[in-house]
């Protein structure tokens, strides 16, 4: 199985990022979301980014299916809004060293 990595980038406020990311920790009630393997994000000059590397694709489309977009939709955030800007990567060498 090749791990499947993502970069999203949201023209939006760090604070939804922080609402959604709230939403979804609630929603997951203590446990990991099945396939994640790093999640970081940061706050640009025009928005938030979203770096992930996961075990599959599919477990990134079921956990956006079923946790992020309800997630999203719980705090209000609209429906019609233009979509992230996704980038794609195959994860070439991943090393985790702490985690926090």
């Amino acid at each position: 199985m090749e791990d499947f990595g993502v970069i999203v980038r949201v023209n939006g406020p760090i604070e939804v990022y922080d609402a959604s990311h709230a939403e979804i920790t609630k929603r997951l009630d203590g446990s990991v979301a099945d396939g994640l393997v790093l999640h970081v994000a940061r706050a640009l000059d025009d928005g938030f980014e979203v770096i992930e590397v996961w075990e599959s694709r599919e477990q990134y489309e079921t956990f956006n299916r079923d946790v992020v977009a309800p997630a999203m939709a719980a705090i209000g955030a609209p429906a019609d809004a233009p979509p992230p800007e996704t980038v794609e990567f195959e994860p070439h060498n991943l090393m985790a060293v702490q985690l926090r």
